[in-house]
C-alpha cells in the first residue's frame, strides 16, 4: 500500500504543527486513523488529519517586529 496524496499532506501538516509549537510529533501520529482509498483500494487515507490553527495577532507582531529591525 501507498499513502494517497491526502495522507502524506496530512503527516507534513502534523509534521509542520509539531515544529511551531515545538511539541512531540509521535502521539499525533500515533493518533492518525488510515483507511484504505482509491479506485482498488491500493492507497491509504487519512480520516482524521490534523488541525493547525494560528493566532490572529501573530502576522501582526511579526510585522511589527520586522518594521523595527
Amino acid at each position: 500500500m501507498k499513502l494517497s496524496d491526502e495522507a502524506l499532506g496530512a503527516i507534513m501538516m502534523a509534521l509542520q504543527k509539531s515544529l511551531m509549537e515545538q511539541s512531540d510529533i509521535v502521539p499525533v501520529l500515533k493518533a492518525m486513523e488510515f483507511v484504505p482509498d482509491g479506485p482498488s483500494q491500493n492507497e491509504l487515507t487519512i480520516v482524521n488529519p490534523p488541525i493547525v490553527q494560528i493566532p490572529k495577532n501573530q502576522f501582526k507582531q511579526e510585522e511589527a517586529e520586522e518594521a523595527t529591525d
